[in-house]
């Protein structure tokens, strides 16, 4: 988990682009289902081992993956937004060790497998986290504006 010493920086380097966009009135959730969409298409492109492609659109995805954030604290964050953020992120992390899988069964099934069992592992804890973190009023005084935090805050 980076985020906590990653956030300040990613943040910095995409404001200048999230402003940008938010005066043309570019919303938050639209970059986001553009980024699950490239992320999807990544995916398929990794299952047709057109990889350099699929690495593009990954890349992108992970771009809107910042962007959205940074443009709804520049507007107004909602529960939605959060929501949709981290269930597409986690379907992404699903979709692209299948990917592989689908690419080639024999050589890829058993590291896809554990790479899947790692997020299932890592998605479950943080998911869990933030339920009780709710429960109990818990908020990260260095995160006020992260609509959903994992245990090491970011």
């Amino acid at each position: 988990m980076l985020d906590r010493y990653l956030l300040g920086v990613q943040n910095r380097a995409l404001r200048p682009l999230a402003s940008r966009m938010v005066a043309v009135g570019v919303r938050a959730d639209a970059i986001t289902i553009a980024g699950f969409c490239n992320g999807v298409v990544s995916c398929a492109l990794i299952a047709r081992e057109n990889y350099v492609a699929a690495l593009a659109l990954f890349l992108l995805n992970r771009l809107c993956d910042g962007l959205d954030g940074g443009i709804a604290r520049q507007t107004r964050p909602t529960d939605r937004g959060a929501f949709l953020d981290i269930s597409f992120d986690f379907l992404i992390y699903g979709l692209f060790p299948l990917g592989f899988t689908l690419a080639r069964p024999g050589a890829n099934a058993v590291a896809a497998s554990f790479l899947l069992a790692s997020f299932m592992g890592m998605g479950s804890s943080f998911l869990a986290f933030a339920v009780i973190a709710a429960k109990r009023g818990i908020v990260a005084s260095e995160f006020p504006r992260k609509g959903i935090y994992n245990l090491g805050g970011g």
